[in-house]
């Protein structure tokens, strides 16, 4: 588990475009790295857009926003552009930086027990290093709280 003040784990993912994110490239400004389960799905749908209507609010106290799930660069193209977002999603397919992370978790629905993405997200400042861990977030809210805290 990553602690308050440690170095978070430094990757290289592409995005919806293909275009490529090394999270050390964002030295010098804060980013919120959050986790979601999966393209087009109510919840994930909801939090995304709270990400994209805070936008302009996040960018003002000088925050990257960078959602990773397991989907594929297709399905991030088809999410981006039907809810219009303003963020990279990067692909994940291979399961490294979920893991790295320690958000891929054995989770239950109906009784049925499967592996998935929990939906936290990391808040990094300007050096690498772990500013809070928001974990099982309420999509609905997780937007407001983060700019709360900044």
């Amino acid at each position: 588990m990553l602690q308050v003040g440690e170095l978070v784990p430094d990757f290289t993912l592409i995005d919806q475009d293909e275009k490529s994110h090394t999270l050390s490239q964002y030295r010098g400004k804060k980013v919120v790295l959050y986790f979601y389960p999966k393209d087009m799905t109510p919840g994930c749908t909801v939090q995304a857009e709270g990400m994209r209507d805070s936008m302009n609010d996040l960018e003002a106290k000088g925050i990257v926003v960078l959602g990773v799930s397991v989907d594929d660069v297709k399905s991030h193209k088809k999410f981006v552009e039907k809810h219009n977002l303003n963020f990279p999603l990067l692909a994940d397919t291979e399961k490294t930086v979920v893991q790295a992370y320690g958000v891929w978790k054995e989770k239950s629905m109906f009784g049925k027990k499967y592996m998935g993405i929990q939906r936290d997200t990391f808040l990094i400042d300007e050096e690498g290093k772990l500013i809070q861990h928001f974990e099982k977030v309420n999509p609905l809210k997780h937007a407001s709280q983060i700019l709360a805290l900044v």
